[in-house]
């Protein structure tokens, strides 16, 4: 097959699958969106004879509107852009999990900073404040009096961008100490890693320990619902871990894999192209 992959930067996880792909075979267009354009009606040459197209950009809205065009032009992408919209936006995300029973945090939403107040001290010390767009563990605040609330607002509010001015309010979830990631194919968990922390934040990329995770049935089924809730793909789902069962916070559209294949006994990235070739006989075929 030939697969089209569309990047802005080449990092371990975009390798790992490049290298399993050339293995295999099969003709790989490496697209740069930063350099490619993208037009009304005919699609990009480079686009125009793949059997699918791997959607691996660094900034989401280059994910959002490259998955979009690619649609356009009748080119199965991975993730669809439906997908990448829901999953590139929190506050979207929090809706589809909570409307289809996905367990998820009690989360509010404000736009205006008396209000993000009010909402604040509605969830009480502490709650957690994210921005709607972002990945990484960045620009996450935890909320621990009223003081530090009147500050982080007036950060956000400072900084200008409408996105900041979007104040996504969730309910402080008490963990073990750690969280689970769990790599799922169109709702089918492939693999999972726990990350473990002494702070608050257990993100790989915040530098969390990870170990490999046996996956118990009620955490596959609970990615497998959040996986549907989102519309499905290649995605990472996040799970916490609580007193009462498992909530599901975020899921990953354009999910890094490094750290997860590194722990896990399971071939990741010969999981993921295993999954590709299906998708794209699937969709040459129809």
């Amino acid at each position: 097959m030939k697969v089209g992959l569309l990047y802005s930067r080449i990092r371990k996880d975009e390798k790992l699958l490049l290298g399993e792909l050339r293995e295999r075979g099969h003709d790989v267009e490496k697209v740069d969106v930063r350099k490619e354009q993208f037009g009304v009606g005919d699609p990009p040459a480079a686009l125009a004879a793949c059997d699918v197209v791997l959607d691996r950009c660094l900034a989401t809205s280059r994910s959002k509107y490259a998955t979009t065009f690619c649609e356009s032009y009748g080119v199965p992408v991975v993730n669809d852009a439906t997908t990448a919209d829901v999953c590139a936006d929190k506050a979207k995300t929090s809706v589809k999990l909570d409307a289809t029973g996905v367990p998820t945090p009690a989360t509010t939403v404000a736009f205006d900073v008396d209000s993000a107040m009010a909402a604040i001290e509605e969830f009480g010390y502490p709650c957690v404040i994210k921005p709607v767009v972002g990945s990484w563990g960045r620009l996450l605040a935890k909320i621990e009096s009223e003081s530090a609330a009147e500050a982080v607002l007036e950060h956000k509010k400072t900084l200008g961008h409408y996105e900041h001015s979007v104040f996504y309010v969730q309910e402080y979830v008490e963990k073990p100490g750690r969280d689970l990631r769990v790599l799922t194919l169109d709702g089918e968990p492939v693999a999972a890693m726990a990350r473990s922390s002494d702070h608050w934040l257990t993100n790989a990329a915040k530098g969390a320990e990870v170990t490999e995770y046996d996956i118990p049935e009620e955490v596959a089924e609970i990615a497998r619902e959040a996986s549907d809730a989102v519309g499905g793909g290649l995605l990472g789902v996040d799970v916490m871990e609580t007193g009462d069962g498992y909530t599901v916070p975020e899921v990953n559209h354009t999910v890094e894999f490094k750290a997860l294949n590194d722990a896990v006994e399971t071939d990741v990235p010969a999981a993921v192209v295993d999954w590709l070739e299906t998708k794209a006989g699937t969709e040459v075929s129809a």
